[in-house]
């Protein structure tokens, strides 16, 4: 991936570090020479400014672009990870909690056993992205993504699962979001930042591999509600729902989050997470009983585990999106989503992280419940 941008100004100066690696396949499609693709991709950025972002040629991509990286890229998980939940003993606990817990003893001592788990405070990853999106269709046809896939690199910094900063950038397009344990945030850059409702949740994507020790904790508080191959793996299914509480804290006068389930599957030969999936259904509260809802199901395959620093981290992935529109007044729609991911780089425990590094947006610091 390409990490420095040339001094064009002076030759002897000093290159410019990106502040997003991007892959070289999308460098390489910019310009048939270095200094064009250079060129390209300066304008390009500048592009996606507050007072260009706007522009009719850009409004219409920039919109497709905004919700690949809102709905496939930086979506958050449905609820905050519980701390120590590994160490809670087993009380009158029911056969399929039980077993789930086991199975995550299984999963952890895959991972690199509690104690190295335990040792980690903070992360960084970065990784290239290609992502494609099919039309919407009616409910009843067949979904087929587009052939040409948008591509893009990310960064991501993590302290817990409550303080994380992550940087995504798409054909130009650039999301940023975070959690500073207070409240999670997202935003692009020709708009204001935006609240995530609800408690301070953790971004999905570190939990398809790249954080064994939050999966597992999320996780030891699922039941086991069966078995399933996975490409020829046996697997164990763990399931965990999201609980009234915390769905009516993330609900509005405007809409309602009618449920939000996840579940994991883990190998029965190596212990590992390989698949993770969740289903997220969400209520428009129009005029009367009319209401559109909206069903949003993710599946993500984890692949391609190595260790870092005793840490088995998976590499590699792919998530699949279904958006499913329907309701009364309005016709049932259907879109596909996909995501392929690689890891390029990782390491842990990350001097001078501090939480400056995870603060947001001014405009978010300016509201009261921010103060402090």
């Amino acid at each position: 991936m390409r990490k420095l941008c040339p001094n064009f100004d002076r030759e002897d100066g000093l290159e410019t570090v990106l502040e997003v690696p991007i892959p070289e396949e999308m460098f390489t499609s910019m310009g048939s020479n270095t200094a064009l693709r250079w060129q390209n991709l300066r304008m390009w950025m500048s592009a996606q400014g507050p007072d260009k972002a706007s522009a009719p040629n850009l409004a219409g991509r920039n919109a497709e672009l905004q919700l690949l990286l809102n709905v496939v890229g930086s979506p958050l998980i449905p609820l905050p990870v519980p701390e120590e939940a590994l160490n809670r003993p087993i009380k009158n606990a029911s056969i399929e909690a039980s077993t789930a817990k086991y199975i995550i003893q299984q999963y952890m001592a895959a991972t690199g056993g509690l104690a190295a788990l335990n040792s980690v405070n903070s992360m960084y990853a970065i990784g290239k992205v290609k992502m494609s999106a099919s039309e919407f269709h009616m409910g009843s046809e067949s979904v087929h993504v587009k052939n040409n896939a948008e591509l893009g690199g990310f960064v991501l910094w993590q302290k817990n699962p409550d303080l994380w900063y992550l940087e995504l950038i798409v054909s130009g397009c650039k999301v940023s979001a975070g959690s500073n344990g207070k409240v999670a945030w997202r935003q692009f850059a020709a708009q204001q930042s935006h609240a995530s409702r609800g408690p301070p949740r953790p971004l999905r994507r570190s939990l398809q591999g790249l954080d064994p020790r939050s999966t597992a904790n999320l996780f030891s508080e699922a039941h086991c509600i069966g078995e399933k191959v996975i490409n020829g793996d046996d697997c164990f299914i763990l399931k965990l729902d999201a609980s009234p509480a915390v769905l009516k804290a993330r609900s509005s006068n405007s809409f309602e989050i009618i449920h939000h389930t996840l579940w994991g599957y883990f190998s029965q030969r190596t212990g590992l997470l390989v698949q993770f999936e969740d289903s997220h259904l969400l209520r428009m509260k129009g005029k009367g009983d009319d209401s559109i809802f909206w069903e949003t199901s993710m599946e993500s395959v984890i692949e391609d585990y190595r260790y870092i620093d005793g840490i088995n981290i998976a590499h590699r992935g792919r998530t699949m999106v279904t958006l499913f529109r329907y309701g009364e007044g309005s016709a049932n729609h259907k879109r596909r989503m996909e995501e392929t991911w690689e890891i390029e780089e990782v390491d842990f425990n990350i001097w001078g992280l501090s939480m400056d590094c995870f603060l947001p947006p001014a405009d978010l610091r300016k509201e009261p419940d921010m103060d402090g």
